[in-house]
């Protein structure tokens, strides 16, 4: 956790310009935040801890930290506390690729926790976007990807079993289903809804969101030989993640 004697810098660091004591306070905190004074994944002190030693409103910090929440220079984890963002993560939009890889190439650790792995019987949602009949056999999976152990994906994904008829065997701790789904279905197609939502009462438990923190919702289908393999719902913290998309003009 950010120490005292830091505390006491970021009083110092506030400036005497005539702006809103909220935004002096989040002026302050970006400095100490750029000096490497309060490091990336630190704890920051709570709202009481910060109302004591500066001297201003609850209402004041409450401000000032939810709106760095949401400029990307802190997460706030429910029943945890509030800590320093790391640069933001990324995931590409335009094309599909290993969540794992992403966080290798940044280096820092992966890791997935399987919450449902099963098969069900599809209901008509389900089975029109797999192209299939409803009460047809589908396989069903949701997880939870972690950076550095912050959970910075939730992925609920649907699976066709005529083209990934081993998917619930396969080991998800030393493999995604984007691994074992490459090898068996190599995708030739895809489809990308984005969408900007708050996640609901059990999303927000599985991300450690606060209840009004917005999030970045990826629809994504995907094809193999014209036969559709998979229908995935993949939820970002909007905190901790930034689409990257990349494409060539002509001129």
């Amino acid at each position: 956790m950010v120490g005292q004697t830091a505390i006491s810098q970021l009083a110092a660091a506030m400036s005497d310009q005539p702006a809103p004591i909220y935004q002096r306070v989040k002026q302050a905190i970006v400095s100490q935040i750029a000096e490497g004074v309060w490091k990336a994944r630190q704890r920051v002190p709570s709202e009481s801890e910060l109302v004591s030693e500066l001297g201003v409103s609850r209402m004041t910090i409450n401000r000032a930290l939810r709106e760095l929440t949401s400029e990307g220079y802190l997460i706030r984890m429910q029943g945890v506390g509030t800590f320093v963002a790391e640069a933001k993560g990324y995931t590409a939009m335009l094309e599909v690729h290993n969540i794992a890889e992403e966080i290798a190439q940044r280096g820092h650790q992966h890791r997935c926790k399987i919450l449902q792995l099963k098969e069900i019987k599809a209901d008509p949602e389900q089975a029109a976007v797999l192209g299939l009949s409803t009460g047809q056999s589908i396989f069903h999976s949701l997880m939870v990807h972690y950076e550095n152990e912050l959970p910075v994906q939730l992925e609920d994904r649907l699976v066709n079993p005529q083209m990934a008829p081993d998917y619930l065997r396969q080991d998800y701790d030393s493999q995604t289903p984007y691994t074992y789904l490459m090898r068996v279905a190599p995708l030739t197609a895809g489809e990308h809804i984005v969408e900007a939502v708050l996640a609901d009462t059990r999303q927000r438990q599985y991300l450690s969101l606060d209840e009004h923190e917005p999030c970045l919702l990826i629809r994504r289908q995907t094809w193999s030989e014209g036969k559709i393999v998979t229908y995935a719902r993949l939820l970002y913290p909007g905190s901790r993640y930034k689409l990257l998309g990349r494409f060539k003009g002509h001129g």
